[in-house]
């Protein structure tokens, strides 16, 4: 099994334990990072030998890509005794949207034009269930929730997303959206605090930048290795961050210079990566 020389450092936040990745989950990272790209068939025995070096069992390895079959997201062609995997077009969709959204969330910084997006849910005070949902499904969609009917966002693109969750939620009636600015009564930041747990979040990074800084991958299989844990433990970010502008965020914002270490590692380890993954395919 390939290992990554990890230097001396902090043991694994119990944050990361509680967000440690499945199976399937690094699955679908090694799709999209070394598959999707250049759309050629991938054999079970590579997924399996690459898993193996991700510590995951030759058992939960199959069962990921099996499951990952029964989803429709990949398609299997037997040769001889071997199966061999392509993308489908429902698994080449999700990938690109999950890469857009990681590399996106990972660019430097947008503008902001000072308004906001306001959105009130009319919904049962019973409706626990449905409540959760709302949260999630909102929450992933970069809107903050102010108190339990009151979401907003800065970022007023989200709307025709935040319509499409009400839409699906059958929480359309009884809900409206607003455009607008802040007036002079309160204050925008203290705003966001209230709308998103901003320590936790920057706890996260915390923990992500310990874990990065103490990579050193040595060979190109670790180098592919590290690559593969460097963007699961990213792509986690644009599910726990709303992406806030930089006028709203606390100074000297973890998540910045996560962005960058993200950025400058991923580069760094790209080419050393590609020539493993390409190796580990060839030997089929």
């Amino acid at each position: 099994m390939v290992g990554v020389e990890v230097v001396e450092g902090p043991f694994v936040t119990r944050r990361q334990e509680l967000g440690a990745a499945s199976a399937r989950s690094l699955l679908l990272t090694v799709l999209g990072e070394f598959v999707l790209p250049g759309a050629r068939p991938v054999w079970t025995a590579t997924l399996i030998d690459l898993l193996a070096d991700l510590d995951v069992a030759e058992k939960a390895a199959r069962q990921a890509i099996m499951r990952t079959a029964d989803s429709g997201w990949i398609a299997g062609s037997r040769v001889g005794r071997e199966t061999c995997w392509t993308l489908t077009e429902a698994g080449t969709r999700l990938l690109r949207e999950g890469t857009d959204r990681i590399y996106g969330f990972a660019a430097e910084g947008r503008s902001w034009d000072g308004r906001w997006l306001v959105l009130t849910v009319g919904i049962p005070e019973n409706a626990r269930s449905l409540r959760q949902q709302l949260r999630t499904r909102l929450g992933w969609a970069g809107l903050g929730s102010v108190n339990g009917t009151t979401w907003v966002t800065p970022r007023v693109d989200r709307e025709e997303e935040a319509r499409r969750v009400l839409d699906d939620l059958g929480l359309l009636a009884g809900s409206w959206s607003f455009l607008a600015q802040a007036g002079v009564v309160g204050d925008e930041r203290s705003l966001t605090r209230s709308a998103w747990d901003l320590d936790a979040i920057e706890a996260r990074y915390e923990d992500f930048l310990d874990l990065v800084r103490r990579r050193r991958p040595r060979t190109d299989r670790q180098a592919l290795v590290a690559q593969v844990r460097l963007v699961q433990e990213w792509r986690r970010f644009p599910l726990l961050d709303p992406g806030l502008p930089r006028e709203l965020l606390p100074p000297r914002w973890s998540g910045n210079r996560a962005a960058e270490v993200f950025r400058e590692r991923h580069a760094a380890w790209a080419s050393r990566a590609q020539a493993a993954w390409a190796e580990l395919s060839r030997d089929r």
